[in-house]
């Protein structure tokens, strides 16, 4: 490669950049906007991990989550909050009702 490629190089990955944080910043702001229901807003976020995943691969060039490894990271997080959202607060007794 000569030094007129990796110029063009450089220049096409800095605009891909700007356009996924460009993305991210237009998606944190949908975030904002009530009335569409907790489906779109999940996706917003997941979308958002995308985003941020593709960053690092493109801005750090190292290796980073594939996209099956985040969905299942994702997945798992979610699962944990769905869990702990279940648990009653600390302190306080959950009588059973079986006799």
């Amino acid at each position: 490669m000569n030094s007129n490629d990796i110029k063009v190089i450089e220049t096409q990955r800095q605009a891909l950049l700007g356009q996924l944080r460009s993305a991210e910043a237009a998606l944190r702001g949908g975030l904002h906007t009530h009335g569409f229901g907790s489906t779109a807003r999940a996706h917003m976020e997941r979308a958002i991990a995308h985003i941020q995943e593709a960053y690092i691969a493109i801005n750090e060039m190292r290796a980073v989550r594939g996209v099956p490894q985040l969905v299942d990271d994702l997945n798992r997080i979610e699962q944990a909050c769905n869990e702990l959202r279940q648990q009653p607060p600390p302190g306080i007794t959950v009588k059973s009702f079986r006799h």
